[in-house]
């Protein structure tokens, strides 16, 4: 069965969509500036379940996956539209208010205008529509399709937490007060994921990133979307990707480890190549610093080696599909 990112690729290729292909579509507003725009889709048991979340997580991510992708643009969010369809007896309890004050309180956080959305009944599950658009500079989003062989590969934070926080979910572990200490960390990720604006913006403005994507699918995934749209290949190193501190209680061995921060997803942290003569300028450029040299970009096409130890392998994509 093809995955749903083969079913974009042919989308795109035979009706010539252009602006598909990046995190955001950029638009132009004006003489000046760029409109990005990017939408996401939240799906009950598909992408949540209401037995391991709250209104407020869902307010919280609903938005947060949004303004991963602007950030990923190194552009700054200015507007978001929010569109629900809840059943009945959703609608007949306070969730979706509580959801509503979660949602507009981590839009202030940036001071993201809500600027519409709708608001639909369905049958039984709930779904959440976020599209949210930020402003850059002309000509200046950095995109997927920048990197050049010889560059740098860096991932900001830790891999790991959320697909080891969703692990914990799924064996019934919930954010309450019969979580372990090491467990609510993990949980978060997953549950309250947090985007790197201010980390784009400044990558953008310093003109240190050559390509970037933010790590939704998973590093494994993500990173054949760049190297595909910048017709480049990668190798990675296995003993510089960086973990999250509490992965190894749930990881027993070094091969899940790298299963987690590799193919796990929703970590919503910035994936971007650099060009090695801009390192100094990089290590100078952010202010506080969080982020990791994990490999460097090659120019054997769309083909990605996991370097470990002395064994090289192909690192194919196996990130989260929704087919």
């Amino acid at each position: 069965m093809k995955s749903e990112f083969e079913f974009i690729e042919t989308i795109r290729r035979r009706y010539n969509l252009s602006k598909i292909g990046d995190d955001c579509a950029v638009l132009p507003k004006d003489s000046k500036t760029d409109l990005v725009i990017t939408t996401d889709l939240l799906v009950e048991d598909v992408d949540f379940r209401l037995d391991w979340t709250t209104p407020e997580f869902l307010g919280h991510k609903a938005l947060a996956v949004s303004l991963s992708d602007v950030a990923a643009m190194g552009a700054k969010p200015v507007w978001a539209m929010l569109s629900i369809g809840v059943p009945a007896q959703i609608w007949k309890t306070d969730f979706v208010e509580r959801f509503y004050n979660n949602y507009f309180r981590f839009a202030r956080k940036f001071r993201v205008e809500i600027i519409g959305g709708d608001i639909s009944k369905t049958p039984d599950k709930i779904v959440f529509d976020s599209i949210v658009a930020g402003e850059i500079e002309k000509g200046k989003a950095v995109l997927r399709s920048g990197a050049k062989a010889g560059d740098s590969i860096f991932v900001t934070g830790s891999l790991g937490g959320a697909a080891a926080g969703l692990n914990l979910l799924e064996s019934g572990i919930r954010y309450d007060d019969s979580a372990k200490i090491w467990q609510k960390p993990l949980l978060l990720k997953q549950l309250q994921p947090f985007p790197q604006i201010h980390t784009g913006q400044r990558l953008k403005e310093k003109s240190l990133a050559t390509a970037m994507i933010d790590l939704s699918d998973g590093l494994s995934s993500d990173l054949t979307h760049l190297c595909r749209e910048s017709r480049v290949g990668a190798k990675i190193y296995a003993g510089q990707i960086p973990f999250h501190k509490n992965l190894r209680l749930v990881a027993g061995s070094f091969e899940e480890k790298i299963n987690y921060a590799v193919h796990g997803g929703e970590d919503y942290e910035l994936l971007f190549t650099v060009n090695p003569k801009k390192k100094i300028r990089l290590e100078n450029g952010l202010k506080n610093p969080d982020f990791s040299l994990i490999g460097e970009v090659t120019a054997n096409a769309e083909i990605i080696e996991l370097i470990t130890g002395e064994k090289s392998s192909i690192l194919e994509p196996k990130g989260y599909r929704h087919f």
